[in-house]
């Protein structure tokens, strides 16, 4: 399976994309900040990583330049996903060589794991097997929720409940 880094600074948020793109089958590294993202970039070798922009000590921006001007690891491919949506951010991404930029406020996580799929150039059905994604959801207990548009499950021992239209 593809090896993704997921560079996230919100842990919230790190923690939905983490447990998806699990789900998904994704053998997932993480990173809070650009400094961690550019040393577990070299260590690790991921086929892609999924870089924000606004983060401490070394931006999106910063690291994907680094990135493409480092030979062991210029050809990674690159999905920035931010909250940045300017046309300039927007160009800014695509001159230093991001494969893919999404703004977050505009994409669902179904969205994301699409654009993983097609910039990996797997094909849709690779990571799920159609059946297991036509079965019912069941909360941590392992009944099927009342509601029909939320799915409970645990993370980090934790119990969450995510909308369908988020997970």
């Amino acid at each position: 399976m593809a090896k993704v880094l997921l560079v996230e600074d919100d842990i919230n948020l790190r923690d939905v994309y983490f447990a998806r793109l699990q789900a998904e089958g994704f053998e997932l590294s993480v990173a809070s900040n650009g400094e961690e993202a550019l040393a577990m970039a070299v260590k690790e070798r991921p086929d892609l990583i999924i870089l924000d922009v606004m983060m401490p000590r070394i931006s999106g921006f910063d690291v994907l330049d680094i990135l493409r001007t480092t030979p062991e690891i210029a050809h990674t491919r690159v999905i920035m996903m931010t909250a940045l949506g300017s046309s300039e951010d927007r160009e800014r991404g695509e001159k230093l060589g991001v494969d893919k930029y999404l703004v977050k406020s505009q994409v669902t996580l179904e969205d994301v794991v699409a654009t993983i799929k097609k910039v990996l150039q797997m094909p849709a059905s690779e990571t799920k097997t159609p059946e297991a994604a036509q079965q019912p959801a069941t909360n941590a207990e392992g009944a099927e929720p009342k509601d029909k548009d939320r799915k409970s499950t645990r993370l980090n021992s934790s119990h969450i409940t995510i909308s369908y239209a988020v997970f």
